[in-house]
């Protein structure tokens, strides 16, 4: 029987990386979508693929239910995946902007979470393995909401690992630094949706050099890495007797994981607040 696995935020990047390389390595996946034309499009190129909105309970609920009834209840595995930037200071983040954040990168994944584990309880076992980010552990200004979207996930993991052991249900973080997706195109639609940065006290310093940065990201980084480099050691949490608790991707989300434990906490600050 081929292994299961529920994929979430498979329309590009890693999520699409993830499913193609699973499903040609024997997996059955159920690749998900935000959007009906993604799912579709992921169907004609031979994937079992289902529209699931993390803002969306019903749709949650209607794919975990599908699922199940095409797998006669089996899950082997969930990648919670999907999430979005809101790139700007702090002060200029609506509570309602940083509350629909949450809704995607946060509460759904608890949501998503809590439907498939009925099903590995029940088959005793399972890997849950969480997309975090260098931002799970590390701050960044302009990343504020974000930074606090991964903090979050970090420690739920942390906390759903020890609970979930006794049960044979494994979960893992995975902790990417720049990786080339459409990550960013999905952010600014993001800050121009909430941030009202005309009228910001900061408005000077967006007109002379925060635009373009909040714009930027990270596009332009060295150590930018394809989604492949995220997959490998998804394919590991998957399928290790011994899974670790935390992947890091690319050099700067190990070096930097590195200096926190080498480095006096004034120093790091200094450090981020150049980068």
């Amino acid at each position: 029987m081929s292994r299961t696995i529920l994929i979430t935020g498979c329309s590009s990047g890693i999520g699409a990386h993830a499913a193609r390389a699973l499903h040609d390595a024997g997996w059955r996946v159920f690749a998900t979508c935000r959007a009906e034309a993604d799912a579709a499009r992921l169907r004609d190129a031979g994937l079992e693929a289902l529209k699931l909105d993390y803002r969306d309970s019903g749709s949650m609920t209607a794919a975990v239910g599908e699922i199940l009834s095409r797998t006669g209840g089996r899950l082997d595995a969930l990648f919670n995946n999907g999430a979005h930037a809101l790139p700007a200071p702090v002060e200029d983040i609506p509570t309602d902007g940083l509350r629909d954040l949450f809704e995607v990168n946060f509460f759904g994944w608890h949501e998503l979470t809590r439907l498939v584990l009925p099903a590995m309880r029940a088959q005793g076992q399972g890997r849950i393995v969480m997309c975090s980010s260098v931002l799970g552990f590390v701050p960044a200004k302009w990343r504020g909401a974000y930074v606090a979207s991964k903090y979050a996930i970090e420690g739920y993991s942390d906390v759903l690992r020890l609970e979930m052991r006794e049960f044979g249900i494994h979960v893992s973080l995975i902790q990417p630094g720049p990786i080339r997706t459409d990550f960013r195109k999905n952010a600014i639609l993001q800050f121009e949706r909430w941030i009202d940065w005309r009228n910001s006290p900061r408005v000077a310093q967006y007109e002379a050099s925060l635009l373009d940065l909040l714009r930027k990201g990270s596009g332009d980084s060295p150590f930018q890495l394809p989604p492949s480099a995220v997959t490998r050691p998804l394919i590991h949490a998957l399928t290790a007797k011994r899974p670790r608790r935390r992947y890091r991707v690319t050099t700067p989300t190990r070096v930097i994981a590195q200096m926190q434990g080498l480095l006096p906490a004034a120093a790091l600050d200094r450090l981020y607040d150049r980068a």
